[in-house]
């Protein structure tokens, strides 16, 4: 089942769901754009841009280990500001992550858990902009800032500005209580997935 956004103000009441900062406002103001969709959250884009270095001399290899440690090493990343903006070129794939750190707690029995999905904004798809693919799961128990796969399949540069809503979560029920599995990605703080310390 999708939460609506009156369940989703709920679930963050109750600490099922947690989004720091927590976006606002809830409702719809004068001349104040509302994050909630009726079935979704807009979050905002982070500050940091990470993509491979260019031309790197070997094929990546998906049995060598985990993403980090093959990503870390070959990539670059840099910061954009609201005077420096970054831009994205047509067929170019960047990773990003939200500005929001999203925790989706795992519920004892008797409570219900809950697992996100992040998707796009229809408005930026119909410029060629590409948030996620492949992987919009967010797993019951994850816990950090999500990681974006941003690429521009249009014919023009797209400027990416720190703060601005970038991608929507939408958030569905788990049915039973998870056994805590966590992911690569637990924690993750950067777009490469590292873990701040």
């Amino acid at each position: 089942m999708i939460l609506s956004n009156v369940e989703i103000h709920r679930a963050l009441d109750e600490k099922r769901l947690r989004i720091e900062p927590e976006p606002l406002p809830r409702f719809r103001g004068d001349g104040v754009d509302c994050p909630y969709q009726t079935t979704a959250v807009d979050l905002r884009l982070g500050d940091e841009i990470s993509q491979f270095k260019a031309k790197l001399p070997f094929d990546i290899n998906l049995n060598r280990g985990s993403f980090v440690n093959l990503f870390g090493p070959n990539s670059t990343t840099v910061t954009i500001a609201a005077d420096t903006p970054f831009i994205l070129k047509p067929h170019c794939f960047v990773l990003a992550k939200t500005f929001e750190k999203v925790s989706l707690e795992l519920m004892p029995a008797g409570q219900v858990s809950l697992s996100a999905r992040v998707e796009g904004k229809s408005s930026y798809a119909r410029c060629g902009l590409l948030v996620h693919f492949t992987a919009p799961t967010i797993h019951a128990g994850f816990s950090g800032t999500i990681t974006l796969e941003l690429i521009n399949l249009g014919p023009c540069n797209i400027s990416l500005y720190p703060h601005t809503a970038i991608c929507q979560l939408i958030f569905e029920e788990v049915a039973g209580v998870p056994i805590r599995n966590d992911s690569q990605f637990q924690g993750q703080a950067t777009p490469g997935g590292r873990v701040n310390s």
